[in-house]
């Protein structure tokens, strides 16, 4: 597979300094003063009480200070340990000039409590105070963050620990939180995206890449494959949008050189929470010299799987289980999805210790399979008048039956097609309703089709798929205790996610936010939902209120908040629609989801369809 040098005298991989999470500039209540210090660098908060205060807090992480947006001044969020059973009860003040909003993700609750302005409740207005309140009806590992503009990329971001009413004993339990920080404005960061979506990408071609493809390939192969990515607009080499020129990755708050550490005595069994609550980041994580064993994600026991790697989606928990039996160090190595940097902890039995840090791997470019184009890997070779039939194909889609291109614009299968089976998920529709593409996605909001999307839950993803160890998987888990719920679907859904990566343009079915309808679901319905990735981006797919049911195949589920779809990729997942109320649903990478990759979902009494569209 071809791969290519890191610019590093191009990117500016910041080292940054130990200051880590530092509370600096608010002050702490007699509660807050008398919390235990947790592993994380932030306050560990417990109980049922809880006040939280949201303000402007400098920091210095880089060299050079700059604003954050904190909770009770700490970066992260002070981690909150709750107890199932409970009911908790959160005030939270807002000191900032600006609206703000918590929303706990992957929190089953009232919507009213969910979090999300214009669609649970209107925002914290500066100044004010708004107090949550609703039972805890689950256990596990999630997070908290702000709903509101670019604020979570700011700071606003935590831990959630629940306690379930029969824990399971271990001899350490540490939250890793794992984030990306710039000292840039996230506002001046995304309008930078919009005028030039690639600015943050320095692993881009360059002469030396078409020589040495020269060398390797020949002066006419060469030149087809760069007549065929210019034809397709499209570049090997987006593999994230915003990457480490700008962003410095974080620990628990802390920067690579803060090292942030966890302790342990040889043979203890050893909990670590993994929480990816980056804006943008897909960290590949592993610990070198030291298995793991899932034991939960996204909050949800699963069966244990030992693995090596695992990539981490933005917005997702995995809760693993090592044992270290050496009276050694070990590097807690998470590199970015584009390798343009890395967060970095210590699990040690002596703090004097320490381990190597490994070197990150090379960046691996996309593939047609990433393209939606699987089993055309010679496309690169493609004459002229193979390439010209191919975008015959993207306009031909248009004609379609008017009513079918209805019923896709509104996000339904059309119902005159039956579902038939396919060889990977045998629940999946036929490929006629999968892959088509609405008229809604030819537009100048869409640049990509993706022709032959594949089901890949078995993927590892570019960039891992030549590892000699066992690196973890969607189709490796299900959730503990079997099904939790009907592996049959009332209705279906097909979805496919869209965009133009030149003009940075996200949407659902090439529809932008603003131009959408909510989409309703009945109360009490069992729906699949089938998203296809016309994109050669890796969204995470996030629906507030409900569980995401994935379904794995041969009668497996694994039950998540947070599905990451690679490119390319198609995969359905069940939706319980028993959570009555408005909901947010949208891509998790902050940057996409403001650029119009967002809907509402609205859950309804079946005797009031329709009236949210009226």
């Amino acid at each position: 597979m071809d791969s290519f040098p890191i610019s590093t005298a191009r990117r500016r991989f910041v080292q940054g300094i130990a200051l880590g999470g530092a509370a600096l500039g608010l002050g702490l209540s007699p509660r807050q003063l008398l919390a235990t210090q947790s592993q994380t660098g932030a306050p560990e908060l417990s109980g049922r009480h809880f006040a939280l205060t949201i303000g402007n807090t400098g920091v210095n992480l880089t060299g050079r200070r700059a604003n954050a947006v904190t909770v009770n001044g700490t970066l992260p969020a002070p981690t909150l340990r709750w107890r199932q059973g409970d009911t908790v009860t959160l005030a939270v003040t807002n000191h900032l000039a600006h609206t703000t909003s918590i929303h706990w993700h992957g929190i089953l609750l009232p919507f009213q409590m969910d979090g999300v302005p214009g669609i649970s409740f209107a925002g914290i207005a500066p100044g004010e105070t708004f107090t949550y309140r609703f039972p805890v009806v689950q256990s596990g590992t999630y997070w908290y963050h702000s709903h509101s503009g670019f604020q979570e990329q700011r700071g606003l971001y935590g831990a959630l620990v629940i306690d379930p009413e029969q824990p399971d004993p271990v001899d350490r339990d540490y939250v890793v939180v794992l984030s990306d920080w710039t000292d840039e404005d996230p506002d001046h960061l995304y309008a930078t995206l919009k005028k030039l979506s690639d600015y943050y990408n320095f692993n881009e071609r360059t002469v030396f890449d078409t020589l040495r493809d020269f060398r390797e390939k020949g002066v006419a192969q060469t030149l087809q494959d760069r007549r065929m990515w210019n034809r397709m607009r499209m570049s090997s080499r987006d593999l994230a949008d915003v990457t480490g020129y700008t962003y410095t990755y974080l620990t628990n708050g802390h920067t690579p050189n803060g090292n942030w550490t966890g302790l342990f005595q040889p043979g203890e069994r050893v909990k670590l929470r993994f929480i990816n609550s980056s804006a943008m980041t897909f960290f590949d994580i592993r610990i070198p010299g030291l298995d793991m064993t899932v034991v939960a994600m996204d909050g949800q026991p699963v069966a244990p799987v030992r693995f090596h790697e695992c990539r981490l989606g933005v917005a997702e928990t995995l809760d693993v289980i090592v044992t270290p039996t050496e009276n050694r160090a070990y590097t807690l190595f998470a590199q970015s999805i584009d390798r343009s940097g890395f967060a970095r902890g210590t699990l040690t039995p002596n703090p004097a210790l320490s381990a190597a840090v490994p070197a990150m791997d090379a960046p691996t470019p996309l593939t047609p399979r990433d393209m939606g184009m699987a089993g055309m890997e010679g496309m690169e070779g493609m004459d002229h008048g193979q390439m010209t039939t191919m975008e015959s194909d993207h306009h031909a889609m248009a004609s379609m039956d008017h009513n079918g291109m209805h019923e896709m614009h509104s996000g339904q299968a059309p119902r005159s097609v039956p579902f038939a089976t396919d060889a990977h998920n045998p629940d999946l529709p036929p490929r006629s309703s999968v892959d088509q593409h609405a008229r809604s996605e030819h537009g100048p909001g869409v640049d990509m089709r993706a022709h032959q999307p594949q089901a890949m839950l078995d993927d590892p993803g570019f960039g891992l798929r030549e590892r000699d160890w066992k690196v973890l998987t969607y189709a490796d888990l299900e959730t503990a205790g079997g099904a939790p719920d009907s592996l049959t679907a009332d209705r279906e859904i097909v979805l496919h996610l869209t965009g133009n990566m030149e003009r940075y343009m996200w949407s659902f079915n090439g529809i932008k936010f603003a131009d959408s309808v909510p989409l309703e679901l009945y109360l009490g319905e069992r729906v699949r939902i089938t998203l296809v990735n016309d994109t050669m981006m890796t969204h995470p797919i996030h629906l507030h209120g409900m569980w995401s049911d994935l379904e794995v195949g041969h009668g497996k589920l694994l039950r998540k908040h947070t599905i990451t779809v690679k490119p390319g990729e198609k995969l359905s997942y069940l939706v319980r629609a028993d959570a009555e109320g408005g909901w947010a649903y949208h891509c998790h990478l902050l940057y996409h989801m403001e650029a119009g990759m967002f809907r509402e979902v609205r859950v309804v009494k079946a005797a009031t369809h329709g009236e949210a569209n009226g």
